[in-house]
């Protein structure tokens, strides 16, 4: 049995993993601000302190992590596909490469999540050593991504 994506399924479906990779570009941000507001409120004391433990950045930093791990495997994974679905190969690049790397760092700064709970300095700082590699790397493939994008629609 050979299944055949429609056409228009297959020009659209190009776009999706761009407009994802954006907004979780956004996330990223918003977690790098979650994140800056717990190394303040672990360092602040008295009222201060109490004021931003309300603001519960540690869960938020938590959840939007967690979002942001599930959403760029599968974004990884899905425009990987759309590509092979719809030119019947990969183009192996900077673009594709750089990619896979910041999934391969993603997951690896959010395996270390049970060290820094216990208090470990040495994963917390890997932690935000590899998530500013990985804000740098998504800032570029943002650029490249364009670049591709645009190819796209010049050939429609």
């Amino acid at each position: 049995m050979n299944l055949e994506i429609p056409q228009s399924v297959k020009v659209w479906s190009q776009f999706f993993h761009p407009v994802l990779m954006w907004v979780l570009l956004a996330i990223s941000f918003y977690a790098l601000y979650l994140g800056v507001q717990i190394r303040r409120t672990r360092s602040a004391e008295g009222e201060v302190k109490k004021e931003l433990i309300k603001g519960k950045f540690n869960l938020k930093h938590h959840q939007m992590g967690s979002l942001l791990l599930a959403l760029m495997v599968t974004g990884s994974i899905g425009g990987m596909a759309v590509t092979y679905i719809n030119n019947g190969k990969l183009f192996v690049g900077s673009h594709l490469l750089a990619g896979l790397g910041m999934t391969a760092i993603i997951a690896i700064s959010a395996s270390l999540t049970p060290l820094m709970q216990k208090g470990n300095d040495f994963a917390r700082y890997t932690h935000i050593f590899l998530n500013v590699a990985l804000l740098g790397l998504f800032g570029w493939q943002a650029v490249t991504g364009v670049e591709i994008v645009q190819r796209i629609i010049s050939k429609m």
